[in-house]
């Protein structure tokens, strides 16, 4: 006899085992080969068969116990999993092979009520017909999903149905065993004498074992190493010694060293090996040609239209001035003379600005210094009263803690008192289920009827309609038709004509088109012929303005240079500059003073960082003002006077700091 219930507990107990992505069956059966030892050969063959067929349908057979598990099995325990796919497998696989009778033994080795309800969800006709057919034909081909597995399950439905109202019935009319009572017996008072109370001894504070140290292994190398490298340090000596033992004692009889035309080919041979292997070799780019600055510049016809369009606007300003000029109107130059003093005086202004905010700004770092002092005893004074807090807090959360575990333990109490009147609950949660459960598959069968009678009327249109098509098919159709092209439609219209008429209008329409493509390519070159005479006129024009500009600017660049000495000698004797260089320089002379008398002596870091930081910032800010210059002078609003002013106070402002 085979003991069922044994042995598909041993099948649960090795699938929950199974890992397919990192053991195959065979592993499986090797590792556990110890559930196999208590069991016969009958039983042993059930096993493995069973088993297999699980691993090699796993993926469908997933499918229905997790749809279970998601609609009727929301309360059941998922460590049963695998009994459900066991049981699966045998109603889909091997029930022509077993029998009703032998799988009524199955069902009845379990839970019975657990098993009624997964038979009931799985034998359903509208899930088998619906979403599990549906989740089958993913996997595999509908055809053979439909005709192997689920018109089979189909066709053992009422079978099903009556093997689990048998086995309901049987569970309905079992008479549940009556518990005799047991006759009291009297038994002489056990009276204790009460003991005193011991003193409770306080809790054992636990200990923790003792830190290993770090072996010296972790930071030592191990001695093999040292041994093996002087065993290679001798070695190499040896082979060394023996080599140039080699080297002096040459061959007396024959010449050892190679020709030099060996050494010739044997170097070209390694050159081209090595060429070879020289596929993924790095090209350095090579430099770029300096060009002078005389290049000459080709231009397209853009930039030709441009610049003579720029030269005509100039020369047509330049007229235009003479004009006001012979009508009386005045010289701008005394103007333009002015505006550059004012500008030469408001730059001298702002550098004086400039010095203040400087100042202004060393004040505030020292400022700043004592106000971070400041802030760091405050934070102190702040950090030890947040100590204290914390420290308050603590105690105050332990007694919390305390509180809390008492009413735990209180509440601990309650829940286990509730959980013993839990089994009528469950009792009537389920039949409440059971009543729903009803209720939904009498509404999913009207809708399933529903659903066969829209299909069937849906059917019936598309016959008639088919039958329809097929009618209009089989009439004859007349393929030849004879046409006269001199001919018109005769659709009555005032634009008819015939197929020979549209087609001498249509030569005539291709002749005046070619007319007007010859007119307007003659008209094209003549409009490019005055395009190039005009872009050689503009050339000719662009070249003389050139001319005429670079002599302007070498007499340009003379009137600067003279100007440029006459502006050096004025400022190298200006009272202003000299009273300038002489304030910084006392200013510099009292900063040493109170430094000395102050004796400040901030840490390294800091006055290395912030030294640095002030060489950073004060060559930045001699760029940019260098930059600034440079702009002026190319655009002609600073003159060279107002730039050697400013040379002046930047060297003046080095020297200072």
């Amino acid at each position: 006899m085979i003991s069922y219930r044994k042995c598909i507990e041993v099948i649960t107990q090795l699938l929950n085992k199974f890992r397919p992505e990192n053991q195959s069956l065979e592993h499986l059966l090797e590792e556990s080969s110890e559930y196999l030892e208590n069991l016969n050969d009958a039983e042993e063959r059930f096993v493995l068969e069973t088993l297999s067929g699980n691993i090699h349908y796993n993926k469908i057979l997933d499918i229905v116990a997790g749809g279970f598990y998601a609609r009727d099995g929301l309360h059941l325990p998922l460590s049963e999993r695998c009994l459900y796919t066991v049981i699966g497998y045998i109603a889909t696989f091997k029930m022509d092979e077993y029998g009703i009778e032998k799988f009524a033994k199955i069902l009845k080795s379990q839970d019975i009520h657990k098993m009624c309800k997964f038979l009931r969800f799985f034998f359903n006709e509208l899930n088998l017909n619906t979403w599990i057919k549906d989740e089958w034909s993913q996997i595999y081909d509908l055809n053979y999903v439909k005709e192997t597995w689920i018109n089979p399950l189909l066709k053992r439905q009422p079978d099903i149905q009556n093997l689990i109202s048998s086995l309901e019935d049987k569970t309905r009319n079992e008479p549940s065993p009556v518990k005799t009572s047991k006759i009291t017996e009297t038994k002489p008072f056990n009276l204790t004498k009460p003991k005193p109370r011991p003193v409770l001894a306080p809790q054992r504070i636990p200990t923790q074992q003792p830190h290993k140290p770090v072996p010296d292994s972790t930071y030592k190398p191990p001695k093999e190493h040292e041994i093996l490298q002087t065993k290679k340090n001798k070695n190499r000596q040896k082979a060394e010694e023996i080599l140039m033992e080699a080297n002096m004692a040459h061959f007396k009889c024959a010449k050892a060293e190679k020709s030099q035309k060996t050494k010739r080919i044997l170097s070209e041979i390694m050159q081209g090996e090595e060429n070879k292997l020289a596929f993924n070799k790095t090209k350095a780019l090579q430099a770029p040609v300096y060009k002078g600055d005389n290049v000459p510049v080709r231009l397209n016809a853009t930039a030709i239209l441009r610049e003579g369009a720029l030269y005509q606007r100039q020369v047509e300003e330049e007229l235009r001035r003479v004009e006001k000029l012979v009508d009386g109107a005045r010289d701008p130059s005394e103007f333009l003379e002015w505006q550059r003093q004012q500008r030469e005086r408001d730059l001298e202004q702002q550098l004086a600005e400039i010095e203040c905010r400087r100042l202004e700004g060393k004040l505030s770092r020292e400022e700043a210094v004592l106000a971070r002092q400041n802030l760091i005893q405050e934070n102190k004074k702040k950090a030890l009263m947040k100590k204290e807090e914390t420290a308050q807090l603590m105690r105050q959360y332990a007694e919390r803690r305390l509180q809390e575990e008492k009413g735990m333990r209180d509440l601990v109490e309650q829940v286990a008192e509730g959980h013993k009147n839990t089994k009528q609950a469950r009792v009537k949660l389920q039949k409440y289920k059971q009543q729903i459960v009803q209720e939904v598959t009498e509404e999913s069968r009207e809708l399933l009827r529903q659903a066969l009678e829209e299909a069937e009327e849906e059917l019936k249109k598309k016959f008639e309609l088919i039958r329809e098509i097929r009618a209009i098919e089989s009439i004859p159709i007349i393929t030849h038709k004879f046409v006269d092209l001199t001919e018109t439609a005769g659709h009555g219209l005032n634009c008819e004509m015939s197929l020979v008429e549209l087609y001498e209008r249509l030569a005539i329409a291709k002749d005046t088109q070619s007319k007007a493509e010859e007119d307007k390519r003659d008209q094209i070159l003549n409009e490019k012929q005055a395009k190039q005479q005009h872009l050689l006129d503009t050339l000719e024009q662009i070249s003389f303005h050139r001319a005429a500009m670079g002599k302007a600017s070498i007499l340009k660049n003379e009137e600067k240079k003279t100007k440029s000495q006459l502006s050096k000698a004025i400022i190298a004797n200006d009272d202003r500059v000299l009273e300038l260089q002489r304030k910084l320089e006392e200013k510099v002379t009292e900063r040493k003073k109170q430094t000395e008398s102050l004796k400040l002596t901030p840490s390294r870091n800091i006055s290395r960082s912030s030294k640095n930081n002030f060489e950073d910032s004060h060559w930045k800010e001699l760029e940019e003002s260098r930059e600034r210059q440079a702009q002026l002078l190319q655009h002609g609003v600073l003159s060279k006077g107002a730039m050697n002013m400013i040379a002046a106070y930047q060297a003046a402002k080095t020297g200072a700091c």
